[in-house]
């Protein structure tokens, strides 16, 4: 632990846990699921505080027609009629030394039936925030901005500037981090505050999603040996993709630590047959499929391209009806920070010195917005209060000891990069 300069002492001080958790509280209050008009919504209360804070605020509607068509647009898996981008900008002039970027989305709360109470009404319990959203990743975002309050709070002007990044559509694709870096605010560097329990993650898996469909022949149940199930042949094709999960889970990263699956194959949904005395003739299934780190996703998608073109050949049936692959939805190809780049231990530092445990490095085996910057050069990682393993659920929470450490952090590592006056 360095001893902190008075001005960082200072900027430390005045971090005000309080207008942090009221803000946090505040978001989980927006339920900006991706596609709804809450994420728009949330995105304008993001503006509005980054304006109080005295930033130089780009709010702006995100062109969803070139978002449709460009060639290297991330795609979409919800409906939108409108997103938006916002960056808040404080300090000197130039490229900003450090962005913090986060997003305001959020998935589906499920079935509220699971939670304690309403998810978009936050509650407070055993030193923690509960909500959906609380931990991914609206308290990283937060973070941020209690960084940005504590060094207003603390007079301290910046001598290069810092920027924030609010991002909508990270859970479907990326298409804000998108929309904002081809507007053309980007960075020297970049630390994403995701969900990482008290680790520093400096590598993720990307995700592609699928769409299978497997064609069998209709017959009467009562003489369905007269029929081919499109059911029992995907059962045969999902004993395949098994085979291949497990044969892409060799020699995984060690940064995946005992994660069992960092390139898994899950299948999300399965439709199959229209009557229930049919032999169905036909199943469609949607599934996401894991690339591995540094793998381009073009290698990604002919591994599994060959491996059902094979098993189709090899069957009496599927010979004939080969199972029909389409790749649908968001595209997250892999992404990491360069090996042994100094933001690595400049991040690991601040955690420290803001009075945190010194944090491991990982790697994620989820796609991020992570792999959008790093493609436009801009080193990036990992750091941000909240366990990913609790997002997505009903027991969905962040402590609030982590959402003060990391923006201490957060606030250090602005003084640290950006400079002062």
């Amino acid at each position: 632990m360095a001893e902190l300069t008075d001005v960082e002492a200072r900027v430390l001080s005045a971090v005000d846990e309080q207008w942090a958790v009221d803000r946090l509280a505040a978001m989980i209050a927006v339920p900006s699921v991706g596609g709804s008009a809450a994420e728009s919504e949330v995105q304008h209360l993001l503006a509005g505080w980054l304006d109080e804070l005295g930033c130089d605020v780009d709010c702006w509607p995100v062109d969803l027609a070139e978002a449709a068509t460009a060639a290297d647009a991330p795609g979409q898996e919800v409906v939108r009629t409108e997103a938006w981008g916002v960056v808040g900008t404080t300090g000197g002039e130039g490229t900003p030394a450090l962005v913090l970027s986060g997003h305001t989305d959020v998935v589906p709360a499920g079935d509220p039936g699971l939670w304690a109470g309403d998810p978009f009404v936050p509650r407070f319990a055993d030193g923690a925030v509960h909500g959906r959203g609380a931990c991914d990743m609206k308290a990283g975002v937060v973070a941020t901005l209690a960084a940005v309050h504590a060094l207003r709070t603390a007079g301290v002007r910046l001598a290069r500037p810092l920027a924030v990044h609010g991002v909508v559509g990270e859970e479907d694709g990326g298409l804000g981090a998108w929309a904002t870096l081809r507007r053309g605010h980007t960075g020297e560097l970049c630390v994403i505050p995701e969900p990482t329990a008290q680790a520093v993650v400096t590598a993720h898996a990307g995700a592609l999603t699928f769409r299978l469909e497997v064609t069998g022949h209709a017959a009467h149940a009562a003489m369905r040996d007269r029929g081919v199930s499109a059911v029992e042949l995907f059962a045969h094709v999902h004993a395949a993709l098994r085979e291949l999960e497990a044969e892409r889970q060799r020699d995984a990263d060690p940064r995946f630590g005992d994660a069992r699956f960092p390139y898994g194959i899950s299948i999300g949904r399965v439709r199959a047959g229209d009557w229930a005395s049919s032999v169905p003739d036909r199943l469609v299934a949607e599934g996401r499929y894991g690339v591995r780190i540094g793998e381009p996703v073009e290698a990604a998608r002919a591994a599994l391209e060959t491996r059902l073109a094979e098993v189709s050949a090899a069957h009496p049936w599927l010979a004939g009806h080969p199972v029909r692959l389409t790749w649908v939805g968001g595209a997250f190809a892999s992404g990491q920070l360069p090996a042994g780049h100094p933001l690595l231990p400049a991040v690991r530092a601040a955690v420290v010195d803001a009075g945190g445990p010194p944090p491991v490095e990982r790697a994620l085996p989820a796609g991020t917005d992570l792999r959008l910057y790093a493609a436009r050069g801009v080193p990036t990682l990992h750091y941000g209060p909240g366990d990913l393993h609790l997002a997505h659920g009903p027991q969905e929470q962040v402590p609030v000891a982590e959402l003060v450490t990391a923006a201490r952090a957060f606030a250090l590592l602005a003084l640290r990069t950006c400079g002062v006056r």
